[in-house]
C-alpha cells in the first residue's frame, strides 16, 4: 500500500533548522559587500549599506462591505511571508466610501533578518519572474535610500491558491535600507537581484 504524501506545512508554521543562514544573507557579505566597497570606495565594512527591513502592506478596498475579506487576506499575506500580518484601520470617517474610524481596512507585516531575506530570494527568483510581460521593475527611490515596490496582483506568489480565494488585489513592498543617497541603495538592491528596469542610452 503506497504510503500517504505528508502534507507541507505553511511557510507560517515552519520552523527553521537552528544555526541556518539564507542564502542571500551569506550573497550579502561574501559577494556583495566587496563590491559596493571597491564601486563606492568605502574603507571600511562598516560603511556598506545593508538592507534593515522590508515592509508589506496591502489595501483591502471591499472591506468597507465584508470584514472577512481583511481576515482572509491576513491568511493569504502570512503564507506568504511566513509570518503572521496585524491589521491595519481606518483613522477616519469617509461617508462618501462607507468607511468608519476603526474600521480594519488592510493588513500589513514587516519581516527582518532570517524572514527578510528568505522572502527576498522567493520575490526576486520565482514570484517577479511569474509576471506577465515582465520587463523590470521602476527605479525610483524615495530619496532616502530607500524603495516601493508596487505589485498589483498577490498571485504572483505561488503560495496564494487562486481557486481557494479568488479575490485579486495589489500590495506595496518596501524595501528600507541603510544607505545614505538613492544610488548606493538602488546599487544594494540591484545586487541582491532587483531587477531593475534598463533604460537605452
Amino acid at each position: 500500500m503506497a504510503k500517504k504524501a505528508t502534507a507541507k506545512k505553511p511557510a507560517a508554521e515552519q520552523v527553521l533548522p537552528k544555526g541556518y543562514v539564507p542564502t542571500l544573507r551569506k550573497v550579502y557579505r561574501e559577494e556583495i559587500v566587496p563590491k559596493l566597497m571597491k564601486q563606492f570606495s568605502y574603507t571600511s565594512v562598516m560603511q556598506c549599506p545593508k538592507l534593515e527591513k522590508i515592509t508589506i502592506n496591502e489595501g483591502i478596498g471591499e472591506a468597507t462591505q465584508d470584514k472577512k475579506l481583511v481576515e482572509e487576506a491576513a491568511e493569504e499575506l502570512a503564507l506568504i511571508v511566513g509570518q503572521k500580518p496585524i491589521l491595519t484601520y481606518s483613522k477616519k470617517d469617509v461617508s462618501n466610501f462607507k468607511l468608519r474610524k476603526g474600521m480594519p481596512i488592510g493588513v500589513k507585516v514587516t519581516l527582518r533578518n532570517v524572514k527578510m531575506y528568505e522572502f527576498l530570494e522567493r520575490l526576486v527568483r520565482v514570484s517577479l519572474p511569474r509576471i506577465r510581460d515582465f520587463n523590470g521593475i521602476a527605479e525610483k527611490m524615495d530619496g532616502q535610500g530607500n524603495y516601493t515596490l508596487g505589485l498589483k496582483e498577490q498571485i504572483i506568489f505561488p503560495e496564494v491558491d487562486i481557486d481557494k480565494n479568488p479575490r485579486i488585489h495589489g500590495m506595496e513592498v518596501t524595501f528600507v535600507t541603510t544607505a545614505k543617497t538613492d544610488e548606493e541603495a538602488h546599487a544594494l538592491l540591484a545586487e541582491f537581484g532587483l531587477p531593475f528596469r534598463k533604460h537605452n542610452n
